[in-house]
């Protein structure tokens, strides 16, 4: 649906030096005030270079086309502030949410950002192999029980360098569970798929060599580097795909099956891959440019699909059909590259390494400059009084202290001359304390929380004085304000009534009916066959008109010996033919009832009518047509069980069914398509001249039959056809017609004299 310029998702972008531009003093010059209220040239320019910012001279929106909008998005700002919408419990909370997600950028120290994203892509270019074993130790552990585990792995240390065995250690050592089967190699890797110090660890040490302990959140790792190879790079690939999502029936599943190795086979025999992808590939977004697929490198497909297309070495090789989530894939390489350059690679890196453990010393770092700024002062006397008050009532995570006003007044440490209280901690004990079963003492759980306290009010003394301190996040502060305060009113005004008023969506549409015309169509099947023989054999049924589904046949329904009663197990095999059957409106179902001699002669003459026409009340009694069923019976047969049941043949007018039919040897012996045609859609029907009649024609080696039953010539489409678009459009109009209201609502004021300037720069 069309939305407006100035919305929460084009104010996203990329936030780089984030430590400059601090607010100027000077007052700013207004460029226009709506309703009374000012805007800025400073905030005007701030927009409209941002959103200008990818484009080049000649393609940027002019200060005029640019001042008419963002004039737009203030008048409906006014609006939602005059109706109050910023003042709700849910605006303020949403607001507050996404000041959250913007303000982690600045709180961040940018020089050490940059040095680790230039390690990892240092690193990226080589892959390591390495072994590793584990003693477990708690990140939070008590000093005592750190000190135990540090002399564990140093004791392994040694008995490996004195000659001990590396993998028979690990397998009964290591804590690591994997250990037991893989001896602690954990394969290769590249930068940002380890924990930071694991990782530098590993590409500190030379090859078959052992480092020393590594402390991770896992605990103490010794680690022993097998080998280091070049990184594999990127490649590109193109594939066929036949789709087969998991929980699919059997039967379509072995159709897949066949079908992608039926593929493989024709292109072992050197047929055109790029023919055969457009004919059979079932991914629509690759399928018209021959498969092909964006660059990719470790960590980026699935993981079946990517190993497959890493061990193709020669251009134009082809894997054999590859299984993945969505289906089978043949894939061929097209091409290999290195590493991308590290512009390229920059924005990603930033990514991951903000999400990734090295993060860990951005944050050490950020901590240590905002006490410097800020001239952090802690009053040790208060400290070791709040230490002092842990006791046991931590363990159990009920623990409070109710003190005198002087004990819990005293002052903890400062921050720019503002005080942080004994009080403020015990209440951040009191807030976040946990209770726990193991042996850490409740002394080392009061320095945690301390600790953990003091980075808290160091990061919220920081994001308080944000917008203060940087102009770029008090601008996009304010941008998510109005974004998410307008949101709620363009969906009333604009969005959501483009979709409710139907009336209103009718008269629009059939007052602009000239825009939403059909050109000349061809209402046409068009069948492709493998050969003659079988396309003679698909113009037979097609002359039919329906066509028998084997493989979804229903299951026969077995009645006890001289009954035709409908039992609750019976029933129960019947609701399943009904779901098929009301699901599928095309499908069609023929009875017939069965008895054996002994059951068929003196009590019960004429059962296996009987048991049919049961079948056929129970599923007419439903809802399914009669005329949907065809009832028949056969003779009676020997007395055995078997024969005492109601069998199904399962018919469908789907012209989907010829394939079905004929595609039981070869998955590709035959393709159905029919449909209203236009100009341009399909490559064999514009083949032929368009006019009513059949065609028979070779193409690509596949023989060809079409039946244009109808040409039909341009004319108007209707609502239901083009709805999406109607209301599309019929948004827009709203739109219009609102901000015109808006104009008179309030008055805009334009300083002509601001303008001017913009324009002239």
């Amino acid at each position: 649906m069309h939305k407006s310029h100035f919305l929460i998702g084009s104010t996203i972008l990329l936030l780089t030096g984030c430590n400059a531009s601090k607010t100027p003093e000077k007052k700013e010059p207004v460029l226009f005030t709506v309703a009374g209220k000012p805007v800025t040239t400073s905030e005007f320019n701030y927009v409209y270079n941002k959103n200008n910012s990818q484009q080049d001279n000649a393609a940027k929106g002019s200060v005029q086309e640019y001042l008419e909008l963002y004039t737009n998005f203030k008048l409906k700002v006014t609006e939602a502030e005059k109706r109050g919408l910023d003042t709700t419990t849910a605006f303020r909370k949403e607001l507050e949410g996404y000041k959250e997600q913007l303000a982690q950028p600045y709180l961040t120290e940018k020089n050490v950002t940059d040095q680790l994203v230039k390690e990892a892509y240092e690193r990226l270019k080589q892959e390591v192999n390495a072994s590793h074993i584990l003693v477990n130790v708690e990140p939070d552990a008590e000093p005592k029980d750190t000190l135990a585990a540090y002399n564990k792995i140093m004791d392994l240390r040694r008995r490996v360098q004195a000659g001990e065995d590396f993998n028979a250690l690990a397998r009964a050592e290591s804590d690591d569970p994997s250990a037991k089967e893989n001896s602690g190699n954990l394969g290769y890797f590249t930068a940002l798929q380890m924990l930071y110090p694991f990782e530098k660890a590993a590409y500190s040490t030379p090859v078959g060599q052992l480092s020393n302990p590594v402390r991770t959140r896992f605990g103490f790792h010794l680690i022993r580097v097998n080998n280091v190879r070049p990184a594999q790079g990127e490649i590109k690939v193109a594939h066929i795909m036949v789709r087969a999502t998991p929980g699919i029936p059997k039967a379509d599943s072995v159709v897949a099956k066949k079908k992608i190795d039926a593929i493989y086979s024709r292109l072992t025999r050197k047929e055109n891959w790029d023919k055969l992808t457009a004919q059979f590939s079932e991914d629509a977004s690759s399928s018209t440019k021959g498969g092909e697929l964006p660059w990719f490198g470790t960590g980026r497909m699935l993981p079946s699909f990517e190993e497959a297309a890493f061990k193709l070495t020669t251009i134009g090789e082809i894997s054999q059909p590859v299984q993945t989530p969505y289906g089978w894939h043949i894939i061929k390489l097209i091409e290999r590259r290195g590493l991308p350059a590290y512009e390229e690679m920059e924005p990603y890196l930033r990514s991951k390494v903000a999400k990734d453990s090295r993060s860990e010393l951005n944050k050490s770092a950020f901590l240590k400059r905002i006490k410097q700024e800020n001239n952090f002062q802690e009053t040790k006397t208060a400290k070791d009084f709040a230490l002092s008050k842990a006791n046991d009532a931590l363990k159990e995570g009920n623990w409070q202290y109710t003190g005198t006003e002087k004990e819990v007044n005293q002052t903890l440490f400062t921050l720019q001359g503002r005080a942080f209280t004994v009080k403020d901690f015990f209440n951040y004990v009191q807030t976040n304390q946990k209770g726990t079963t193991n042996a850490t003492s409740p002394a080392h759980i009061m320095n945690v929380l301390y600790d953990n306290f003091v980075s808290n009010s160091l990061l919220s003394f920081e994001r308080e004085h944000l917008e203060s301190k940087y102009v770029d996040y008090r601008m996009l502060v304010n941008e998510y304000r109005d974004g998410i305060l307008l949101f709620q009113l363009m969906d009333e005004k604009v969005w959501s009534k483009a979709i409710q008023d139907t009336v209103g969506l009718q008269a629009f549409f059939e007052k602009n009916k000239e825009n939403y015309k059909w050109d000349t169509r061809a209402d046409a099947i068009i069948i492709s066959a493998a050969n003659k023989e079988i396309l003679a054999q698909a113009q037979q049924m097609l002359t039919a008109g329906k066509f028998e589904l084997k493989k979804m046949r229903p299951e026969p329904i077995l009645f006890p010996a001289g009954k035709d009663a409908i039992t609750p197990a019976i029933a129960n095999q019947l609701n399943e033919i009904f779901d098929r059957l009301s699901n599928d409106p095309a499908l069609t179902l023929q009875l017939t009832g069965n008895a054996d001699v002994k059951e068929s002669t003196g009590k019960i003459p004429g059962l296996a009518n009987k048991r049919a026409e049961n079948v056929a009340a129970f599923l007419t009694n439903k809802g399914i047509a009669a005329n949907r069923l065809t009832l028949t019976a056969n003779k009676p047969k020997p007395a055995t069980a078997a024969n005492r049941n109601v069998t199904f043949a399962l018919f469908t007018s789907d012209l989907k069914g010829i394939e079905e039919a004929l595609n039981t040897t070869n998955p590709l012996a035959v393709q159905v398509h029919s449909k209203r045609f236009q100009k341009g859609e399909n490559k064999l029907l514009d083949e032929v001249t368009w006019h009513e009649g059949t065609y028979n024609l070779e193409k690509d080696g596949r023989a060809v039959f079409i039946k244009i039953n109808q040409v039909l010539p341009p004319g108007y489409k209707t609502l239901n056809e083009v709805r999406g678009l109607a209301t599309s459009d019929y948004q827009t109009y709203l739109e219009k017609e609102w901000l015109k209201e808006l104009r008179q609502k309030y008055p805009v004021q334009v300083n002509e004299a601001e303008v001017q300037k913009l324009t002239q720069k």
